[in-house]
Order: structure tokens, then C-alpha cells, then sequence
């Protein structure tokens, strides 16, 4: 499973002067039912061979034909989504089988392209949806859109279901006082399986189906902490199918995250303005970044930037400076301004929150970030 560590372990490695291919793929079996994805591979390639040129094209023979022989090879081991990354002089092959489409991109440079791994794991954290009514409750993980059943919570003795005689006999308030107290039960063992769960696992967000009124009586028996972590509700019966509760949640999750992107570029405009431990624009984003001083980096996901990189340091500008002014070091162009800043933040440990849409963040520059100092 794809993991934040795992990408900073491949944001850190030195190629030593060796390339890296990293090729992203949508490979969805429906809109790729001749194998297409082959032929757009061989497309990007053709592109990219115009302008890396035949020499470097001769020292990534061997892996341009290990990812072709891989295509070709295992269709059916893909998803709707593939991520490549290859350097055999390092010795170093990554594959990633993804639920989710990404935009078909090859880039062949002395650096591992994570860009896109990061915004799937930025908007696609773990996720758990409960499915509850008054006996009965099914606990899911949600993870790159692709969802697994955890468990089942079962309590069997709520009265009026499994007995047919004592409890129907009882005065109705009674009676009515019986199921509350055998719900009661039933939804502190809904409660206590959900934090177990919570606990054992990195959960970022709740989701909570099933009935209104279920969803109630469970959210009031919820741990503050638990509770703080419920983004959103919707009603489901109890025998639907994971593709439905799938789609369902993730129509909450969706909503989710563009409220919260807008009140974080909210937040950040605000602080940057006032000159309080944030900071927009790709300069000042940049020099930060030299600094060591970012916590937390925000961007459009559609940013593109050409620039420089120094070849000592690896300071990154936009700016055509004649020497780096941290230590007079010579620039190298730089094609992905903002993918060598992402990986940069996150070899420094620094958050990465990438904004689907957001009109106040284009016009602030498209990319910002809150500083740790």
C-alpha cells in the first residue's frame, strides 16, 4: 500500500547522474479495452525522445524496455490507474496499481516524479464508513477509492426480533424501555469496535450510513475524539453493496475536502497578508523552502513553472540569477519547478495539501505555504 513514507524515501534518493523514467498511466480496462494505454506510452515516449535527445535515450534502454515488456505482460494485474518508476543503474523498480485514474505523463529526469503519487495520498487519506441500524452494523476502510468490508458488529437479543413470546407481553413502556436499553448495548459495541479500529489504525475522517435515527443514537454515544473526526452522513440500507457505499462516501469525502481547501486557502491568505508564519507566491514559497522553514505546503494542482536549480545547493528560483545566493553556485533549468518544490517539502518532512480549484490561490500566485518559523 502506498504510504507519506514511502514517498519520502523515493524524494531523497541521489541518482548520482542517472536518470529516473517515471511514467503515470490510466489504464482502466473499460476506456482501454485494445491495451491503448501501450499506444499513449509510446506516444509520450516518441514526445519525449525529440527533447531529451538519442544519447540519453541510449542510457535508458534497458528500463524503457522493462516498462514496455511490463505493459505488455500484466493487464491483468491493473486498475484504473498505474504508476511506474524505474532507474536500473540504481537497481530501483516501483509499481503502484491504483483505483483511481491519473493524467497520462512520462517524465524522464535525474529525480523520481512523485508529484501525482503525493496528490492521491493528499486527497485520498484513509477513510472509514459506518453502516449502523438498532441491531446490526458494518465497518469499512476506504483507501485511493478502493473500499474493504473491516467487520460486522451483530447483537442478536434485541427484543421483538429473536423472541417471539416474553417480550410482546410487557406493557408497552416497558416494552419500548427494553429495545432502548438492548439498543443501548447494541451501539456501545458499535462504538467500541469503531475505536479499536480508530486506535489501531491512522483513520483520517467518519462517515456514518445507514438509519437517521441509528445515526443518531450512535454519533451521542461517540468519544469526543471519535466524534470530531465524523465529516458527513448518509442513508443507506444495511444490505447495500460496497460499490454503492463506496460511491455514497465518496460523495461525502468530496464535499469534504472542497470545503476544507477553501478554508485553508482562506487561512493562508489571510495569515500571508498579515505577515503571520505564512507565506504566497513561488519566490517567496521557494526561499522558505531553501530555509527549511515550511510546515505546510499549498498548491494548485494544475501549477506548472519552469526555472532553475542550483547544481551545489539545490536552491530553487524562477529567476535567471547568474549564481545562487546562498553559495555562489551555478543553476541547471529546471522543466517542473513545482514538482522539484513538492519534493523537496517533502523530503523536509513539511505537509503537502494540493487544492483541486481555488480562483483566490490562482490569483495569490497558486502555490503558498504556513512556516514552522
Amino acid at each position: 500500500m502506498l504510504t507519506h513514507s514511502e514517498l519520502k524515501e523515493l524524494s531523497v534518493i541521489s541518482g548520482n547522474g542517472h536518470f529516473f523514467i517515471s511514467l503515470y498511466l490510466n489504464v482502466n480496462p473499460i476506456t482501454n479495452q485494445k491495451g491503448d494505454y501501450v499506444i499513449h506510452f509510446k506516444n509520450l515516449l516518441k514526445d519525449k525522445i525529440g527533447k531529451i535527445g538519442k544519447d540519453v535515450e541510449k542510457k535508458l534502454k534497458d528500463d524503457l524496455e522493462k516498462i514496455e515488456t511490463y505493459l505488455m505482460g500484466n493487464k491483468r494485474e491493473f486498475k484504473k490507474g498505474l504508476a511506474l518508476i524505474s532507474s536500473s543503474p540504481l537497481g530501483l523498480w516501483k509499481n503502484y496499481h491504483l483505483s483511481l485514474p491519473v493524467k497520462n505523463e512520462l517524465i524522464i529526469d535525474k529525480t523520481p516524479y512523485v508529484k501525482p503519487l503525493v496528490d492521491l495520498l493528499d486527497n485520498y487519506q484513509r477513510y472509514v464508513t459506518l453502516l449502523v441500524d438498532k441491531e446490526s452494523a458494518r465497518i469499512f476502510l476506504i483507501h485511493l477509492g478502493e473500499i474493504e468490508e473491516y467487520t460486522e458488529v451483530f447483537t442478536p437479543d434485541v427484543p421483538g426480533k429473536h423472541k417471539k413470546g416474553g417480550w410482546f407481553a410487557l406493557k408497552q413502556n416497558r416494552y419500548e424501555r427494553h429495545i432502548d436499553y438492548h439498543v443501548s448495548l447494541h451501539m456501545k459495541d458499535v462504538v467500541k469496535a469503531l475505536a479499536d479500529l480508530f486506535h489501531r489504525e491512522h483513520i483520517g475522517r467518519i462517515i456514518i450510513g445507514g438509519a437517521e435515527q441509528a445515526i443518531v443514537k450512535v454519533k451521542g454515544m461517540l468519544p469526543q475524539v471519535i466524534f470530531d473526526k465524523v465529516i458527513g452522513q448518509f442513508h443507506a440500507e444495511m444490505l447495500a453493496g460496497e460499490k454503492d457505499i463506496l460511491s455514497m462516501s465518496m460523495k461525502v469525502m468530496e464535499e469534504f475536502e472542497r470545503h476544507k481547501e477553501q478554508m485553508i486557502v482562506d487561512e493562508l491568505i489571510t495569515r500571508a497578508m498579515k505577515n503571520n508564519m505564512a507565506v504566497i507566491g513561488l519566490e517567496d514559497v521557494l526561499a522558505s523552502l531553501q530555509e527549511g522553514s515550511v510546515m505546510k505546503l499549498i498548491f494548485l494542482r494544475d501549477s506548472t513553472a519552469q526555472g532553475f536549480m542550483c547544481t551545489n545547493c539545490s536552491f530553487l528560483t524562477s529567476q535567471a540569477l547568474k549564481n545562487c545566493p546562498y553559495c555562489k553556485g551555478v543553476f541547471e533549468a529546471v522543466s517542473y519547478l513545482i514538482d522539484f518544490a513538492v519534493q523537496k517539502a517533502v523530503e523536509q518532512g513539511a505537509l503537502i495539501e494540493v487544492v483541486a480549484d481555488s480562483k483566490k490561490l490562482a490569483d495569490a500566485g497558486g502555490i503558498g505555504a504556513f512556516l514552522r518559523f
